[in-house]
């Protein structure tokens, strides 16, 4: 997709964040949108300002786990604009809990927003991009898709699945010739509320002795490495471009290369560092 001009993008997750900053970059390109999220107060301020920008802005309250709600939100998208183009399965959440002790009900709630969020956009707009005959889906990942870390159990679970997920759907839209691509999308530190609004599990207080903000806050600190802004403009370049993935920020480029250079050898370094964060 060369050009993104009078096109039609769908985005979850876009009350804030790099779902609101793709918004307004997309918008100042031309391209008219369809909102979605959880946050209504936040996504309206979103759509307020993305229609100042001159194009065609709907919104809708969706939880992206729940598939009957993304079908229907991906189908009144088509009806209400004509066609769709592009869906940024952005949506996403953090949970800080060692894998022993993680409650099956959280790690189900983790897993339904930033997996199955992502195949229920999939799923749901895929037939309208084939219908449009030129369209793009843009599976976000992370950095911890590429590396684990200590308790990031859940949250690299979901990551990884996604990653796996996108790369063989790629490669099968390539297989199919249908008109429609997929880009994988690997933030490393991104200034947005992920880390702060992301839930901490008991077992985090307690070991790191009563100490889990402290904790969350160094990690927020970590992650304040790119702006949203920036992420943005990589992953709409990587689109244009027809990338199968896209490293997002510096972090992501350099872990992603001592990954591929050390292989598993790189995980007691996550652990002395995790180690020293949590306990300081």
């Amino acid at each position: 997709m060369k050009d993104f001009r009078n096109k039609v993008a769908a985005i979850t997750g876009a009350a804030s964040g790099m779902g609101r900053t793709l918004a307004l970059e997309l918008a100042r390109r031309g391209c008219h949108l369809s909102l979605s999220d959880v946050n209504e107060r936040g996504l309206a301020e979103t759509a307020s300002m993305a229609a100042a920008l001159g194009v065609k802005v709907t919104t809708a309250k969706v939880n992206v786990a729940d598939f009957e709600a993304m079908t229907a939100w991906a189908d009144d998208t088509a009806r209400t604009h004509g066609k769709v183009n592009v869906v940024f399965n952005n949506a996403g959440v953090a949970l800080g809990a060692f894998c022993e002790s993680v409650s099956r009900k959280d790690f189900e709630w983790i897993m339904g927003i930033n997996f199955w969020g992502v195949v229920n956009g999939t799923q749901a707009f895929l037939p309208h991009l084939k219908r449009a005959g030129e369209g793009h889906i843009v599976n976000t990942s992370s950095l911890f898709g590429l590396l684990a870390t200590p308790t990031q159990g859940t949250y690299n679970a979901s990551k990884f699945a996604v990653r796996g997920y996108t790369e063989a759907l790629r490669q099968e839209l390539d297989m199919m010739k249908c008109g429609v691509s997929a880009t994988c999308v690997h933030p490393g530190g991104i200034r947005t509320n992920i880390a702060r609004d992301a839930k901490m599990d008991a077992s985090i207080d307690k070991a790191t002795g009563g100490k889990s903000e402290v904790a969350r806050a160094k990690f927020d600190k970590l992650l304040n490495a790119t702006s949203a802004e920036s992420a943005a403009l990589q992953i709409l370049k990587a689109v244009e471009r027809n990338e199968r993935r896209v490293l997002v920020g510096m972090d992501a480029k350099f872990l992603d290369k001592l990954v591929r250079l050390l292989g598993s050898a790189y995980q007691p370094l996550t652990t002395f560092f995790a180690k020293k964060s949590m306990l300081g």
